[in-house]
């Protein structure tokens, strides 16, 4: 099933470290202000813990009509009946995802290269990840900064949807769409911040036309 750009228009990737307050209530919060795609990514929960906050997260995303996607995990995006799982480098091969999770469910991919994104969309990938564009904690000293050339880069003959990911805010989201990227993901600008309502309307900007 082909990824919708405007599924993927602002997609918020969870990390409960980043927020005093507990997931649910800042994914509920981010979604009223227009996160339009919910990427579950915690790593280092149990299983059954992770099925029980994919759970409530699918039961909040369905009710605003936004997309769950399970990170790697595709036993438990299969049994919370999530939208689809995003697949990483070190996630089992794609072509057994794609038989498990079927043609009617998303399966992407996280790309660091322009290469890497192209390769993706040939196996088969709904949608990629990008990055990161901008410099980030989480991947500093693990993988080159791409900025908004290398999204123009991966964007050219690329046949699905393109979403830019690192170090990407309100501020400088709207350079990335600019450069080619279909939609941008965040972790603390949007799970950080006191109000996340008003942290995901604050993207909103990014998508007015310059004046």
């Amino acid at each position: 099933m082909p990824a919708r750009p405007q599924s993927l228009r602002l997609v918020l990737v969870t990390d409960r470290s980043a927020s005093a307050r507990p997931l649910p209530v800042v994914v509920e919060a981010a979604v009223r202000g227009g996160v339009t795609a919910v990427m579950l990514r915690e790593k280092d929960m149990a299983t059954r813990d992770l099925y029980d906050l994919a759970v409530e997260l699918r039961r909040i995303t369905q009710r605003a009509g936004a997309l769950l996607i399970v990170n790697d995990r595709v036993d438990v995006a299969l049994a919370a009946g999530a939208d689809g799982v995003h697949l990483g480098w070190q996630s089992l091969p794609f072509e057994k995802v794609r038989a498990l999770m079927g043609e009617s469910r998303l399966v992407g991919a996280s790309t660091h290269s322009p290469d890497e994104a192209r390769r993706a969309a040939q196996q088969g990938a709904d949608y990629v990840t990008f990055g990161p564009v901008f410099p980030t904690p989480s991947k500093a000293g693990l993988v080159e900064v791409q900025g908004v050339e290398g999204v123009a880069a991966a964007r050219r003959g690329l046949s699905v949807p393109l979403v830019g990911l690192g170090g990407i805010d309100p501020e400088n989201a709207a350079q990335v769409l600019r450069a080619g990227a279909d939609g941008v993901a965040a972790i603390r600008a949007l799970v950080a911040p006191e109000d996340p309502e008003q942290a995901a309307r604050a993207f909103a900007r990014a998508w007015r036309p310059s004046p």
